[in-house]
């Protein structure tokens, strides 16, 4: 009976650490979330996994956030391209609607 509860108990951790995975390799930000919210207790070894898994997912996040931040500002310059070149050929049109914030 012992054995059975620590074997499902086991097939458990391995299947949070494989879903854990497959969210960091799809970068699925929302996976790793709910899977965050559900830790299971770990083994020592289960739990290093574990810890190398959620680092791997902070750097993922950090880079997702540094791509985010670098084509905000792209948009940025483009919006001010536009607005320049439209205003020096054709002053009647206006980008205004484009209101992008950081």
């Amino acid at each position: 009976m012992f054995l059975e509860i620590f074997l499902k108990r086991g097939e458990k951790l391995q299947m949070w650490l494989n879903k854990f995975k497959v969210a960091l390799v799809e970068k699925n930000v929302d996976t790793i979330n709910k899977l965050l919210d559900d830790i299971p207790e770990f083994s020592l070894d289960q739990a290093q996994q574990a810890s190398y898994l959620m680092r791997e997912a902070a750097t993922l996040l950090y880079s997702l956030q540094d791509e985010i931040t670098a084509s905000k500002k792209q948009i940025k310059q483009n919006i001010n391209f536009l607005k320049s070149s439209t205003s020096a050929t054709n002053g009647s049109k206006s980008y205004t609607s484009l209101n992008i914030k950081s």
